[in-house]
């Protein structure tokens, strides 16, 4: 096995991870909770499994050669390979998506995962996307 098959296997059982615990976090709590509870609750289970990850990571934008800050933060990046955009809404829109594609692209990390809390059951809201560039 290559290293690129290890790194994927690596990203791809981390991912089922995330999405477990964000499983038991929607079956603990439902929906209709704001965002930030559930990105609460997800932060406390990867650090109560000693998975790394950092919080409202601010997201710079090069453009024409220089670095702007725009505002953008990521939810969640998990072990700097897996962006984690956080949802409570009433339905996922295309620009969520673009958002996470464009997230993607600007960071070079290979996996995205949306996930939006707010559905009866949770693999209705999941929506994992890989980066083409990577």
């Amino acid at each position: 096995m290559n290293h690129r098959d290890t790194e994927t296997q690596r990203i791809n059982s981390l991912s089922e991870r995330i999405i477990g615990f964000c499983i038991e976090i929607h079956r603990t709590l439902g929906p209709g909770l704001l965002e930030s509870a559930y990105e609460e609750c997800l932060c406390f289970e990867l650090a109560s499994a000693d998975i790394e990850f950092k919080r409202q990571q601010p997201l710079p934008v090069e453009y024409k050669g220089v670095r702007l800050d725009c505002g953008y933060r990521l939810d969640l990046v998990v072990e700097d390979l897996i962006v984690i955009e956080l949802k409570a809404v009433e339905r996922v829109l295309p620009i969520h998506q673009a958002q996470l594609l464009t997230y993607l692209k600007l960071t070079g990390l290979p996996l995205g995962l949306l996930i939006n809390f707010n559905v009866p059951l949770l693999k209705d809201g999941i929506t994992r996307r890989k980066n083409g560039n990577w």
